[in-house]
């Protein structure tokens, strides 16, 4: 007890002495506090080059999610069609004409085309098979419609014109629009969910290792204590060990999402694609968006493993203190 009063009355500048005598005996690189080089910390390597790469899928996922909810909400806001359902005693041909010649006339229409009664019929092949005599059938007409989307129509006022003409309806695929966009934002928000829940898993698994680490290097730890160590400088330690363990494991699991998203762009690139696989998903290419932003997935693994690492070496020493 004496001894451990002569030492608390030591003045600051043999503290600081003291200090800096316990930072040298611990050289940087592989002789730290954490062996940088064990079972435990290859371990914790694979499970973060894991998470990371797990997490590099989901973000990548919803990069693409993204983009081609964009891409289908602006063809489908391009185009507009006018139905005309025949009646009867009246000339769907007069019909179609009148109708075409309101879509020219309104200021904001870029082009329109009427579909040809062959070109309507084909379009309930899908539901109904080929084969089959459609002309006692009340088939509607359609007129495609091209908007310009600098200056678009006043749709109001051109439904108002149409509605002059029995049976003639005009879409503007305003439904549709709202349930792609809900659509994406829920596969969006599934996605982020998912990416949250790595990273928790993440988390944890950091926590546990430094835990880990902390029980097998207590000795060096309380001897470390005694000659004057302060905690910011053991928690330091431990810090820049797994922050460096966090970044070579999130390079190596972000890298290779990303080879693999950039081979799944090329090999889809280099046979075309089908063209369902086109309109739902695009070229499959994450972009300079999509990268960066796995890129910066590898720095966020990397942070909140040392971020994570030095809270728990602070409240565990604590704990011990």
């Amino acid at each position: 007890m004496a001894a451990q009063a002569e030492y608390d009355e030591e003045e600051p500048p043999a503290r600081a002495e003291a200090q800096a005598e316990a930072e040298d005996t611990l050289p940087r690189g592989e002789a730290s506090i954490v062996p940088a080089d064990s079972i435990s910390g290859r371990a914790l390597l694979a499970v973060i080059a894991i998470m990371t790469f797990l997490a590099a899928l989901t973000l990548g996922a919803v990069v693409l999610v993204r983009s081609a909810s964009g891409d289908w909400q602006a063809a489908v806001a391009r185009e507009v069609t006018i139905q005309l359902r025949p009646a009867d005693q009246r000339d769907v041909e007069a019909d179609v004409r009148r109708a075409l010649a309101i879509a020219q006339n309104t200021q904001g229409i870029a082009f329109a085309r009427p579909y040809t009664r062959q070109e309507s019929a084909a379009l309930l092949e899908p539901w109904l098979g080929s084969g089959l005599d459609l002309g006692e059938l009340p088939v509607p007409r359609i007129i495609v419609l091209k908007v310009d989307t600098v200056a678009p129509p006043d749709f109001a006022k051109l439904r108002q014109q149409l509605g002059e003409i029995p049976g003639a309806t005009l879409d503007d695929h305003r439904v549709h629009i709202g349930r792609m966009s809900a659509i994406a934002r829920s596969a969006v928000a599934m996605g982020l969910s998912v990416l949250a829940l790595v990273l928790a898993a993440a988390m944890m698994s950091v926590m546990f290792a430094t835990r880990g680490a902390m029980a097998a290097n207590r000795q060096i730890i309380e001897v470390l204590h005694i000659i004057g160590a302060k905690d910011g400088f053991i928690a330091a330690e431990f810090q820049r060990h797994f922050l460096l363990l966090g970044l070579k494991g999130g390079a190596l699991g972000g890298g290779i999402a990303m080879v693999l998203f950039a081979l799944v762009g090329m090999t889809f690139g280099w046979f075309g694609g089908t063209g369902e696989a086109v309109g739902l998903f695009g070229n499959l290419s994450l972009g300079a968006q999509g990268y960066g932003a796995m890129l910066g997935l590898i720095v966020l693994m990397g942070a909140v493993t040392a971020g994570v690492s030095r809270f728990t070496v602070s409240r565990t020493l604590k704990e011990m203190g």
